[in-house]
């Protein structure tokens, strides 16, 4: 009787704590029907030989189903999005080494040897509780308790598979996590098909953009920038001040500013998704639409740019090892972490400090000749810390070398990260130096013959912006030629720095900009 309940209360423990991480509180989720149909069904089954095939498949269904759990759990805490077995299981490796970046590879390499060994106990454990010893033997008592759980438990069950539910607190987390990871795989499956389809019957053809013939086109993102940053109170008293003030330069330097909102296609991470919707005028939510896109002919604005006579760059500081994706876009130029002559220190995950990247690519990237330029930005990357100020005069930057005094500046990620108070505030920094030094290069390379673009790539991660933050991001449109902004006013962008909160919910998807672009500065967009 008490190994029955031992194993009833280990099976439901083991099956309901993904929820409770999930959903944040245990209010909800009480009881698994599997937990108290399993355990007393192994202890009725005839046979030591029987009993143990049954377990092993039983205990392998129960831990897939719940790391299927848990991965759903960490994937909305990340990216506010459910686990799919299909897309995220490529993810794996940029998972291990966005972790190393945060926390250092040995707290990384411990941390997965820590969830090796907790499920081997898990497994082990479980085991041992489903497969007794050959001299235990039922009783009387435990074999009719045993029975009735398994009656009670099997009918509740069958109403909650058929829409009713009996006990509120009560779920089947195994046939739901299964059902649900099947559903997305074929259906993920079907939408791949779709797409391959569309991208071969559809195609985005290159064009020419004379609109911006001879003039340098800056695709700027800013890491972890979203519209949460502008209208949560808390982000807002930092970053609203910083926008004004940004305005108030442009408008003493002749330049001219308007700004809106596009949706990204992620939130908290991936940011390499935002970059293909944008370049390539699809929507590219996650992986396998990524490669399906980049391995197939599809032209992007690189095309474009090189058509209209544009050099084309990409800047890529976050990038640290082989790139073959740069290659397959085609730039005629990829200045990588490696092929940026920094002297300073590296900051946790970021290998340099924004503010040297973008006079890095001032000073040797842009040259003299018409340019398009995808530049990433990396400071405001999780986990957003060290915080930098801003220097002010720009010619002590040089290699790198001045930044040295930050390189243990601030807490560590393993220290900042046991407050998350503390991490949204970092984030509010971070996000708060990277738009104010991307302002203030603005200043120095923007002219009546520059189109920047300057937006976020997403939203940073749910514990950071809530649950039911927007998607969009701000974007802003730089010139010191207003005729090169009138378009996207046309397009309900406005005057100025801070967008139209209220446009959130409306703003058109990131995939449009090419699009946009296309259609304002091509062919069909000239008198």
């Amino acid at each position: 009787m008490g190994r029955l309940l031992l194993t009833v209360l280990t099976l439901n423990f083991v099956l309901i704590a993904p929820l409770w991480w999930r959903y944040g509180g245990i209010d909800g989720y009480w009881l698994a029907w599997e937990a108290l149909i399993i355990a007393p069904l192994m202890l009725l089954l005839p046979g030591v030989h029987l009993r143990r095939w049954i377990a092993a498949g039983g205990i392998g269904w129960v831990v897939l189903a719940t790391l299927a759990n848990v991965g759903t759990a960490a994937t909305h805490m990340a990216f506010a999005r459910p686990l799919n077995l299909y897309l995220d299981i490529p993810l794996l490796r940029s998972i291990y080494h966005l972790l190393v970046g945060n926390v250092g590879q040995l707290i990384a390499v411990c941390a997965i040897i820590a969830v090796v060994i907790i499920l081997l106990v898990t497994i082990a454990g479980m085991l041992r509780l489903l497969l007794p010893t050959v001299s235990y033997s039922v009783t009387r008592l435990s074999g009719a308790v045993a029975l009735a759980m398994l009656v009670f438990a099997t009918t509740l069950a069958v109403f909650e598979l058929n829409g009713v539910r009996v006990v509120d607190n009560a779920r089947l987390p195994i046939v739901n996590t299964t059902r649900f990871q099947w559903q997305q795989i074929t259906g993920t499956h079907a939408a791949r098909l779709a797409f391959s389809e569309q991208l071969a019957t559809s195609p985005i053809e290159a064009q020419p953009l004379p609109g911006l013939e001879g003039r340098n086109v800056l695709l700027t993102f800013v890491e972890s920038y979203g519209i949460s940053a502008l209208d949560t109170p808390r982000y807002a008293d930092v970053m609203l001040p910083t926008l004004a003030d940004m305005q108030q330069r442009f408008e003493e330097r002749d330049l001219h500013v308007v700004s809106g909102m596009l949706k990204a296609p992620i939130r908290g991470g991936q940011s390499w998704l935002a970059h293909a919707t944008a370049l390539s005028g699809r929507w590219i939510d996650n992986q396998l639409w990524y490669r399906l896109m980049l391995n197939s002919d599809h032209s992007t604005l690189i095309d474009d740019f090189r058509a209209t006579g544009q050099r084309t760059l990409s800047v890529m500081p976050a990038i640290t090892m082989a790139w073959p994706e740069g290659e397959a876009y085609g730039f005629d130029q990829i200045a990588a972490a490696k092929d940026i002559d920094y002297a300073g220190p590296s900051l946790n995950w970021v290998t340099m400090p924004d503010q040297f990247t973008l006079d890095y690519t001032q000073r040797h990237l842009l040259g003299d000749t018409p340019v398009f330029a995808q530049i990433a930005l990396i400071s405001s990357h999780a986990p957003w810390t060290p915080i930098l100020p801003v220097i002010e005069d720009w010619s002590l930057i040089e290699d790198g070398r001045i930044f040295a005094p930050w390189a243990n500046a601030g807490d560590p990620p393993e220290v900042l990260w046991q407050d998350i108070e503390r991490v949204r505030d970092h984030h509010a920094w971070s996000v708060d130096y990277a738009v104010k030094v991307t302002g203030r290069w603005a200043e120095r390379v923007v002219d009546d013959n520059t189109l920047m673009i300057m937006l976020g790539d997403h939203q940073a991660a749910p514990l950071i912006t809530g649950n039911d933050a927007s998607l969009a991001v701000p974007v802003h449109i730089i010139s010191g030629d207003p005729t090169l902004l009138a378009p996207f006013m046309a397009r309900g962008f406005v005057s100025g720095t801070v967008p139209l909160f209220e446009q959130a919910s409306t703003a058109p998807r990131m995939s449009q900009l090419r699009h946009w672009l296309q259609a304002d500065f091509g062919e069909q967009g000239r008198p």
